[in-house]
């Protein structure tokens, strides 16, 4: 296991271990080949639909995709095949998260699915013939209700749609065996026939099998239109990697190449035309390490050698986050940090230990925690076996309209601050006292019989994914601006109770002008003092402080009407949308601006390095709030290079864990490079940086999002 640091070629600061057929392959798909050709065949187009339900539409819609979508297997200029595993996503409006079917040129009534792991470990280890079996035993329940019945029925729709898509593959590996011009063409024709013939219907007995039964299943899942996580890949697949070698099946050369198609063929939806929030990677997360159910760390050699890829490539559409706890080996946390230091955030890492222990007090069982992964994004679930959403909502906001009453025609006042944060607390309490009221309407009967094939308990149970199939139904409260509201209130402690500079309603005023006249307060206000971010016990504590109130408050309602309601804080990017809304905030910026992501600080304000981050981030307990939070933190790649620069990441990540950090993000990005790829987009194509639960490519955002990415502050170490 001990890793040798660039022992392989390099080129461009990355190792080479991959051959150059497979470097091919993942130029073409980094460069939007295949997106593009999957937007010029859109979707199914269906007929004689008149009286149909919306579930026998939508079924129509699966089988048709299954019947008719492209298929595709990528060759090189001779003919020659590329590609070691089988299985695309090969129409466009999926990409676009829609069922891709239409009636009359309009999109079907029928939803397409993300935020959710799908079962892919159950498929690796049973096949799915074994998915059929367990469909067609439920239905033999004579007490089952129509709705039940028609539920099912989906079900074995979805598997038959699968089995249809499954036999036109083989039947065209078929047709180029015969075809194969020479032996070498045959027998790799050949080989993809034979592992595709036995997965993923049947469990996977090798290596080659595993991976191309997650891929196959993967392909199919979102070529319905859905965004799934694919989870702990590397814990599905490392015993039969090792049985392998041992059995001299497989090489490690060979395995690592596997992965790479794996990887590489993720990439097949990029086309590099959109601009947006660059959310190019469709959440189809991968979790890596970390303990089995019994506790026992299973972070091994597919674990290296998935982040090997990712050293190679610069792929950024499988962010990954790895899990680390008191027993993970040594060396992951030093490949993590070579991985990291080549810039595009896409491997962060979950506090494994401190997020067991949150799910069991949350009421999970120990062995189900100890399973946990995520929805795509970073929230925290078990996977496939959970019907997971969110609602963001803008703390922020709230305190600077609803406490401050900025927008109103006379703002607050308040004597003090303990005054002040009393109705704060009665305000948020009321905002989660309104999301507690719709939570507890959750379930509604909608199409999903792909989804529910790979979520455990929707045959069990006979229900549909959004109607309370799944083993857990989760819809988890999550605040946004945590850090400018802490900054908000220290201002205002500072200035007008400690310092007594001026008046609170004088103070209110000024904030109600935007500042207006008023350059020189707000310059003090935005320099003399130290905010969150910058280790400031007095400030630290207040963010410490809210964050312990809401998850307190959200404990009372931890599960009513079967709906679990996890906390969460987060952003995800939603601090562009929500600026306009904000009035001008009292820590010294005027209306409009793009304040703090996640639990991050508010860009500009924290100066005192990586470390200090991290300390003003874990003054906090995030013990209990079990959907978790993410920390973002930018560095400088000047102060990352060499063998110091991997020592200093190494070092940031154990400091992470040791002080009770939940989910931490670093990106490796020089400000000069993004404002040269704003400049000339068509130099840096592959550009990927980190968003908040993604990566994404720099020149997919739109302007917005680019210059959120900019503004966030860049640290040494």
């Amino acid at each position: 296991m001990d890793n040798i640091r660039f022992a392989s070629p390099m080129k461009d600061g990355r190792p080479i271990r991959c051959t150059e057929n497979t470097r091919i392959f993942a130029k073409e798909s980094l460069d939007g080949k295949y997106g593009r050709e999957a937007l010029e065949t859109m979707m199914a187009a269906l007929s004689d639909t008149d009286g149909l339900s919306p579930r026998k539409l939508y079924d129509r819609a699966i089988t048709e995709i299954a019947e008719h979508a492209p298929l595709r297997i990528v060759t090189d200029g001779d003919g020659m095949p590329l590609e070691l595993l089988s299985g695309a996503a090969t129409l466009g409006m999926a990409i676009r998260h829609k069922v891709p079917a239409t009636v009359d040129g309009v999109n079907p009534v029928c939803e397409s699915i993300s935020h959710l792991t799908c079962n892919f470990d159950r498929v690796v280890r049973e096949g799915m013939d074994s998915f059929r079996d367990r469909i067609l035993a439920r239905m033999e329940d004579s007490a089952l209700t129509e709705l039940q019945r028609e539920v099912l029925a989906s079900q074995l729709n979805a598997w038959n749609a699968m089995k249809t898509y499954h036999s036109r593959y083989l039947a065209l590996l078929s047709e180029r065996m015969e075809q194969a011009k020479n032996e070498k063409e045959y027998a790799h024709y050949k080989a993809l026939y034979d592992t595709l013939s036995h997965v993923p219907f049947s469990a996977a007995k090798t290596f080659r099998e595993g991976v191309q039964s997650v891929w196959f299943t993967f392909s199919f899942i979102r070529l319905c239109g859905n965004w799934p996580g694919i989870g702990r890949m590397d814990l599905m697949l490392e015993d039969l990697y090792q049985n392998d070698l041992a059995a001299g099946i497989i090489t490690e050369d060979e395995a690592r190449e596997l992965l790479a198609h794996f990887f590489i063929k993720g990439c097949e939806w990029i086309h590099l035309t959109g601009r947006g929030s660059g959310d190019a990677q469709h959440y189809q997360n991968l979790v890596l390490g970390g303990v089995d159910e019994d506790g026992v760390d299973r972070t091994g050699d597919v674990t290296r050698l998935m982040l090997e890829i990712v050293e190679e490539f610069p792929i950024a559409d499988f962010p990954i986050a790895v899990r680390v706890g008191h027993g993970s080996p040594a060396w992951i946390k030093t490949k993590m940090a070579e991985v990291i230091r080549h810039g595009s955030g896409v491997v962060a890492m979950y506090n494994e230990d401190l997020i067991i222990d949150s799910l069991v007090g949350f009421g999970y069982d120990l062995r189900e925690a100890r399973k946990f992964a995520n929805d795509g994004c970073w929230e925290i679930q078990i996977p496939g076996r959970t019907r997971f959403i969110y609602r963001p909502m803008d703390l922020y906001g709230m305190f600077l309209r609803e406490v401050l009453c900025l927008d109103a025609e006379r703002p607050a006042v308040y004597a003090d601050f303990a005054s002040m944060y009393a109705v704060f607390r009665e305000k948020m309490d009321a905002v989660l006292d309104a999301f507690h009221a719709d939570a507890d309407h959750f379930f509604w009967d909608s199409p999903s019989g792909v989804i529910d094939l790979f979520e455990d308990g929707c045959v069990e149970s006979a229900r549909a994914y959004h109607d309370g199939g799944p083993v857990y139904n989760a819809f988890s409260p999550h605040f946004g601006g945590i850090p400018d509201t802490a900054n908000a209130m220290y201002a205002i402690e500072k200035l007008v109770f400690e310092e007594k500079k001026l008046a609170f309603a004088d103070f209110m005023d000024i904030l109600k002008n935007n500042w207006d006249g008023e350059e020189a307060l707000r310059q003090y206000v935005r320099n003399h003092y130290s905010y969150y971010g910058n280790d400031n016990d007095e400030v630290d504590k207040i963010a410490a402080r809210i964050i312990h109130d809401f998850v307190e408050d959200c404990r009372q309602v931890e599960c009513r009407n079967d709906v679990l309601r996890p906390p969460g804080i987060s952003t995800f990017g939603r601090q562009i949308e929500w600026r306009e809304g904000r009035p001008a905030s009292p820590h010294g910026f005027a209306r409009g601006t793009i304040l703090a992501g996640n639990i991050s600080p508010t860009p500009s304000t924290d100066f005192a390095g990586a470390t200090a981050i991290i300390r003003s981030a874990c003054k906090a307990d995030y013990s209990r709030l079990t959907c978790g939070t993410a920390l973002d933190i930018r560095l400088d790649p000047k102060s990352v290079s060499g063998e110091k620069g991997v020592l200093a990441i190494e070092g940031l990540l154990g400091a992470f864990l040791s002080l009770g950090g939940f989910f931490l993000q670093i990106d490796v990005v020089d400000n000069a490079i993004l404002l040269d790829a704003q400049a000339h987009p068509e130099n840096h194509q592959s550009l990927a940086v980190r968003i908040s639960g993604w990566s994404a490519r720099f020149v997919t955002l739109d302007r917005n999002w680019q210059d959120m990415v900019i503004e966030r502050s860049m640290q040494n170490v």
